[in-house]
């Protein structure tokens, strides 16, 4: 039997707005769920331009033993991603996608149509829909093929305000990930009872997880390799 296979996809934007400070993707929110996975799934890992996925620097924890060895050791996954738009038409053939998170969603898989059009086909072929961090700014404004968002009347996570300000970069956004998420969700959203808090939402039956902050992203890996390799709640929407 083949492994189940799951497509993480990573930001290709590097500027964080008008700042002038590089941006990317988190290593944390890689690294965690890819440990979590790898051992029991074909990890592909995807991004809107292809080629490398630009790494955020301010990421790097020495103390994260865990994403550390990753950094050393898994450069690759990052340095030769698959073009995003070679998997439209290719849901069938996966699991599960997954984004991971870091600022840079914000600027490129937030309004990126071919994210849409890949998020769509997955939900719409039953497959799981998951993020963390800034990765659900990927799922705020996708919709199905109906016309609603993936979102509506879902409960759902992400980095919250109160994150955001602490970081003080709310101003370098070009939306509140929080609000947006809330108003696309229909007033769904959730998070950790304090900023930093571990937060992963499960819904639509196991088909839609999103995790809160780089805290979460290994129970956000757990989460998804529990959706793939247990029993789905429902198939329904």
């Amino acid at each position: 039997m083949s492994q189940p296979k799951v497509l993480f996809v990573l930001t290709s934007h590097n500027k964080m707005g008008n700042t002038g400070k590089p941006t990317g993707w988190y290593l944390p929110e890689f690294a965690h769920p890819y440990n979590v996975l790898a051992p029991h799934t074909q990890i592909i890992v995807a991004s809107p331009a292809g080629g490398e996925a630009p790494l955020d620097p301010s990421s790097i924890d020495k103390s994260d033993q865990q994403s550390m060895e990753f950094l050393n050791n898994q450069q690759s996954l990052f340095k030769n991603t698959e073009k995003l738009s070679k998997f439209v038409g290719h849901a069938k053939d996966f699991d599960a996608i997954f984004f991971v998170g870091g600022h840079g969603p914000m600027f490129d898989l937030a309004t990126d149509q071919t994210s849409h059009q890949l998020i769509r086909e997955f939900y719409e072929h039953n497959r799981i829909v998951s993020a963390v961090c800034h990765g659900p700014a990927a799922l705020v404004n996708a919709k199905l093929s109906d016309g609603s968002y993936l979102i509506a009347n879902a409960p759902v996570t992400g980095f919250s305000n109160a994150e955001e300000d602490a970081v003080n970069l709310t101003s370098a956004m070009p939306f509140k990930l929080e609000d947006e998420l809330n108003k696309n969700s229909g007033g769904k959203f959730e998070k950790a009872t304090e900023p930093w808090g571990v937060k992963v939402v499960v819904a639509k039956g196991g088909r839609l997880i999103t995790g809160q902050n780089p805290a979460s992203a290994g129970a956000v890996g757990e989460a998804i390799y529990e959706a793939i390799f247990g029993d789905l709640k429902t198939k329904a929407k």
